[in-house]
């Protein structure tokens, strides 16, 4: 649990879940997963969110303690995700004078959570719509598809902090001292990824802003080097560019040979000095890969045939990738089958329906077991995908 300040008279009140095990049903969180909420006291009290209902009572508890006496205004809500808006029904139960503000698809989608038994005060607002509590005002921008079409975010004047609702969370820790690239990224790409457009339309909304602060609802408040930092990475991945040079080698096999021949180019390409990422399809979750895989400019999958297709962890991932708009890198095939080899064609029908992939040269067939060939086939490619980097 945190209570702490962001502002003079701005507080966030956040709690840590460590009790998950799968965020939105599929995503591992092994280090959990935070929600925030963020308390504004001025001559009128602003809350902006709820957490998941997991956490509803901590949450409450925290928020009593910090309005210490108080009653609250309005209640901001950005994004109906049950993550965030899970307690809403409770604030309003227990704050049942307090003014809802959202738009019009946020109580649309409230009431059908809810059932339309919230009889809270509301209103509806708009793209720059204002919210004055005294010496801070708020102010709405719309942020659709990122990643719900109700999301809104807002922008604190005064202090100069955006409250950006699901942009720029991460997985795990609410410490700004902890790292923070690797989740967010693993964060951004699975949740929100695919809406690469709508996230650069966001950004250029940001931009006419002067930002001191962002406040996400999952993860730390962002400040200073790590706010440059995450507006830079932000700029990178929602355009689809690579963060950075680098190959990332998967690979799903059943009895280790195919293995045998990922982890050779892995290497392989190490030997070279470049940067790699080794995943094992079917042992590491899809989410690392696909995080992996946006993140460099160059990828080489290795995979055993399966059914007259390719080994299912494969297309697993070829799917998600698809999914959130895996596009504009260079792909490296290789493939095993013992009597028909068809893991590379499947694969490359997978990646024909991506944008801008190139694939590097002919695929390299294994039967069975890697030859002398194959060896020397992987060690030419580890060069060719070293030369291009």
């Amino acid at each position: 649990m945190a209570e702490d300040r962001i502002a003079e008279n701005i507080r966030r009140v956040g709690v840590m879940d460590t009790d998950i095990d799968l965020f939105e049903g599929q995503y591992p969180v092994p280090d959990g997963v935070s929600y925030n909420t963020y308390l504004i006291v001025d001559e009128q009290t602003a809350l902006l969110d709820t957490v998941d209902l997991r956490k509803r009572d901590e949450w409450m508890s925290a928020l009593t303690r910090a309005l210490g006496g108080r009653m609250i205004d309005h209640l901001v809500i950005s994004h109906m995700e049950p993550d965030h808006a899970g307690s809403v029904q409770a604030f309003a139960e227990r704050f049942p004078n307090a003014e809802l503000i959202g738009n019009k698809q946020t109580f649309a989608m409230l009431d059908q959570f809810t059932g339309g038994t919230i009889a809270s005060p509301r209103r509806v607002v708009g793209e720059g719509d204002t919210l004055a509590l005294g010496a801070h005002t708020l102010r709405f921008f719309t942020a659709p598809m990122v990643h719900w079409p109700e999301v809104m975010v807002c922008y604190e004047e005064t202090e100069k902090i955006l409250f950006a609702a699901d942009g720029f969370g991460r997985f795990g820790s609410m410490d700004a001292r902890d790292p923070w690239e690797a989740e967010a990224r693993r964060y951004y790409f699975n949740i929100v990824g695919k809406y690469g457009a709508q996230v650069q339309a966001l950004l250029k909304k940001a931009a006419k802003l002067d930002i001191r602060a962002v406040c996400p609802l999952h993860g730390p408040v962002l400040e200073g080097e790590a706010l440059a930092r995450a507006l830079e990475l932000y700029t990178a991945w929602s355009s689809y560019k690579p963060q950075e040079s680098g190959v990332l080698v998967a690979f799903a096999g059943f009895h280790g040979h195919t293995a045998e021949a990922a982890r050779l180019l892995a290497d392989q390409l190490i030997e070279r000095s470049c940067r790699v990422s080794l995943i094992d399809l079917a042992r590491e979750h899809v989410s690392y890969a696909v995080a992996e895989a946006f993140r460099y400019d160059r990828m080489a999958l290795a995979c055993t045939t399966y059914d007259g297709e390719y080994a299912p962890a494969m297309r697993a991932f070829l799917t998600r990738l698809a999914a959130k708009g895996y596009q504009s890198r260079t792909v490296a095939l290789i493939e095993n089958g013992t009597w028909a080899p068809m893991a590379a064609r499947k694969m490359r029908e997978a990646l024909d329906g991506m944008k801008n992939i190139a694939i590097l040269g002919e695929p390299i067939t294994i039967r069975s077991a890697m030859s002398l060939k194959n060896r020397e086939q992987i060690e030419a490619l580890a060069a060719e995908l070293d030369e291009l980097g």
